[in-house]
């Protein structure tokens, strides 16, 4: 299947690309983490919070609303 086709996700990322990176040791790592954050912060499926991880750290984080979360990385701030 050439780069760039297939079932696309809403936001543009298709589906074929991202479970193929999904399956990568460093996919799993992230993967792994995350579930590792959420568990040690006690987030339950369907919490409307996210596991934020502080700056620098893949172990350490804070419950965080998803609309700051995910915004923190959508924009380039400039100062």
């Amino acid at each position: 299947m050439a780069k760039g086709s297939g079932a696309k996700y809403a936001n543009g990322n298709y589906k074929n690309q991202q479970q193929a990176y999904n399956k990568t040791e460093k996919g799993r790592r992230l993967i792994k983490g995350a579930q590792m954050l959420r568990a040690k912060l006690n987030l339950k499926p369907g919490d409307p919070r996210d596991a934020a991880h502080y700056a620098g750290s893949s172990t350490e984080g804070r419950p965080q609303s998803k609309h700051i979360n995910r915004k923190s990385r959508l924009k380039v701030r400039h100062t």
